[in-house]
């Protein structure tokens, strides 16, 4: 049964890129967007980053329903506000995260991250109740991608996606918290939770790699290992915080880390390429009660371990979503890490206007860029 929009008065038109076929292009429409709910906030947005969990979509290596809005790392001035709704008021600046129910008992419990029903809520394209925010000549188009789909000049959202942000900041250069940064950064403070001195490496050096590569600095890591195959990012990760670096292509990772921590292996690895070959031989180098966590999923969704050494060592393998943490603690602290000049995360960022979304997304993908931000026109 195809989405139902939800109805409504005070429809506002608005442009948003719209995925109607995996692997193609995706096509520039003019769309009516509906009113806010009671719970709801209508956004204008000003910028948002290409993650790759949109471009798994686009792809088709995330087969999700069509058409569709994507884009979930979007920031923006809020428009409208529904009658319920108490965290922001109009005129405020916002970023956006993912979805979460906040009454499960994940969410009760300061998990929102492993909400019951997050795969509902952010991969469904549609509310809870299967109505959809969007429609075109064609008919509706599923929203609500991560409880947003930012890839638009507006968006209808839950109030509890919106962190609010100084109205003084760059806006535009904020919005990539909301997942990627979020992502790394959450990992190693909060999932790996890594301690002074000790030692951390990560297999991946994009966006969430670097974010947690200068997560470790902050926390005070003994050393911090870069992992990847573009020796460009490498030269970044040790201008970032990064102590060493292992050129994949060249070294075997296993090898480089152990080399590296004297024997002994790291105390943390964090794996964001969801390549199963290195997660294998990340745990390798894992040190005795180390911690092996794993922020992506790749082509091969299973994983070889060693389960011997798993138990005869003490390590523990953990599965890491958005970070595992409560954004509305986390991205206020990571904005002052960075105004405090500790987490420069705009080093990453390469802004794109919204008509060249399928460059940013190609170069995204050939790894020309670390983190391309869509900027919207009349933004601000």
């Amino acid at each position: 049964m195809p989405p139902r929009p939800a109805g409504g008065s005070a429809a506002v038109i608005f442009e948003a890129a719209v995925l109607r076929q995996h692997q193609s292009p995706m096509r520039l429409e003019t769309l009516t967007l509906e009113p806010p709910r009671p719970d709801e906030v209508r956004i204008r947005l000003v910028a948002a980053g290409v993650c790759h969990t949109d471009i798994s979509v686009y792809a088709g290596h995330l087969t999700l329903p069509t058409p569709m809005i994507l884009g979930h790392e979007g920031a923006g001035i809020v428009e409208e506000i529904g009658s319920q709704v108490g965290i922001v008021n109009i005129g405020d600046a916002v970023v956006m995260t993912y979805s979460s129910c906040g009454r499960c008992e994940y969410c009760s419990t300061g998990q929102p991250a492993f909400c019951t029903h997050w795969f509902a809520l952010n991969f469904a394209g549609e509310r809870s109740d299967g109505s959809v925010a969007a429609c075109g000549e064609a008919g509706p188009v599923h929203t609500h991608f991560f409880g947003q789909s930012a890839f638009a000049t507006h968006a209808i959202v839950n109030e509890r996606n919106l962190i609010k942000v100084p109205t003084t900041l760059p806006l535009a250069g904020l919005a990539p918290l909301g997942c990627g940064i979020q992502t790394g950064a959450g990992a190693v403070f909060d999932s790996l939770q890594v301690a002074p001195g000790q030692s951390f490496a990560c297999v991946g050096a994009g966006s969430v790699g670097l974010s947690a590569i200068m997560a470790a600095r902050v926390c005070g890591a003994g050393a911090i290992i870069a992992i990847d195959r573009h020796p460009e990012r490498l030269k970044l990760a040790l201008e970032l915080g990064a102590t060493h670096t292992v050129h994949t292509p060249r070294d075997d990772l296993a090898e480089a880390i152990l080399s590296i921590t004297d024997g002994t292996g790291a105390d943390h690895i964090l794996d964001t390429t969801g390549i199963a070959e290195l997660v294998a031989q990340a745990q390798v180098a894992l040190a005795r009660r180390g911690s092996l966590g794993v922020a992506a999923v790749g082509a091969k969704a299973a994983y070889t371990i060693d389960a011997r050494r798993l138990m005869s060592m003490g390590q523990r393998l953990l599965g890491i979503v958005e970070g595992n943490t409560v954004p509305h603690v986390l991205l206020p602290r990571l904005i002052e890490l960075h105004q405090q000049g500790r987490f420069p995360f705009d080093r990453l960022l390469r802004f794109y206007d919204f008509s060249e979304i399928d460059q940013a997304i190609a170069d995204s993908r050939s790894g020309a860029v670390v983190k391309p931000v869509l900027l919207f026109p009349g933004g601000g």
